[in-house]
């Protein structure tokens, strides 16, 4: 296997999920919609693509060889899938925040 494939393997594995984990969180709620929401899910999604990216080079260049030559794999993907989510989730959360306090402020 090449290195390059080899440094990027976590993230080669795990894109079909992130991409799935993206839409969802871009698609739901579906309303509203507007300008700062749209701002807000592409900013989050960002800084969850680039936190990953950032684990699974920091996973590769950390891993302990001693354990085998999948470990860096393992390793990598680990962290650059837990620092994923833990990114969606904290946006998540204050997504749903601001859409219930955008919503209760709002005349109806």
């Amino acid at each position: 296997m090449s290195e390059g494939v080899q440094l990027h393997l976590a993230l080669i594995l795990f894109a079909p999920w992130f991409a799935v984990l993206s839409v969802l969180f871009w698609r739901y709620p579906r309303q509203p919609r507007g300008p700062a929401r749209s701002l807000f899910d592409t900013v989050a999604l960002t800084l969850a693509t680039a936190a990953a990216f950032g684990g699974m080079y920091w996973g590769m260049a950390h891993a302990d060889a001693g354990f085998g030559p999948m470990w860096k794999q393992v390793f990598a993907t680990s962290i650059a899938y837990g620092l994923y989510l833990g990114v969606m989730a904290v946006a998540l959360v204050a997504r749903i925040r601001w859409l219930a306090r955008a919503s209760s402020l709002s005349p109806t």
